[in-house]
């Protein structure tokens, strides 16, 4: 993996290229790897002050995340679709993508708590980002997910 180059664009700065190219890559890994045929665009990519989180070198796309926005979300920024590249996966892309997030949050909506449903087996991982469970654990398209969320304090 050569040098990153991160961009964390409002929805209505998204180009054609750029919404293909996120939506390819949430299929492949959502859609197609985990086998959970379910329609990935939700509608909530081009809503409110949704920004999306992309980190990119000269191959392409190698690790994207959704911040939802908090006006629409209860009062909370909400991450979701966290995806790395198949091509990327072990190389620390994920800790990184993470700390861009938190930053991007803190950043646009200081003060407001962060919220994300993280699979299950991955509650250990976003505990290191201050992240606790706040839900039992529950199926979201027959996978193990729960609740967790950051709370205001953690923030910097």
């Amino acid at each position: 993996m050569s040098s990153l180059a991160w961009h964390c664009l409002h929805h209505r700065e998204l180009d054609t290229a750029t919404l293909y190219e996120l939506l390819a890559l949430r299929t492949q890994v959502f859609v197609v790897e985990q086998n959970c045929p379910y329609l990935e665009t939700d509608g909530q990519d081009l809503i409110g002050d949704t920004c999306h989180l992309l980190a990119r070198d000269e191959s392409g796309l190698l690790g994207y995340l959704r911040l939802l926005d908090p006006q629409r979300m209860d009062g909370e920024v909400v991450i979701g679709r966290v995806v790395i590249a198949e091509r990327a996966r072990g190389t620390g892309l994920g800790h990184r993508l993470m700390e861009q997030a938190l930053s991007e949050c803190h950043r646009r909506w200081s003060g407001v708590p962060v919220y994300l449903s993280a699979q299950a087996h991955l509650q250990g991982y976003y505990g290191r980002y201050g992240f606790v469970a706040v839900t039992e654990v529950y199926l979201e398209d027959d996978i193990p997910h729960i609740g967790m969320r950051r709370a205001v304090s953690e923030q910097t």
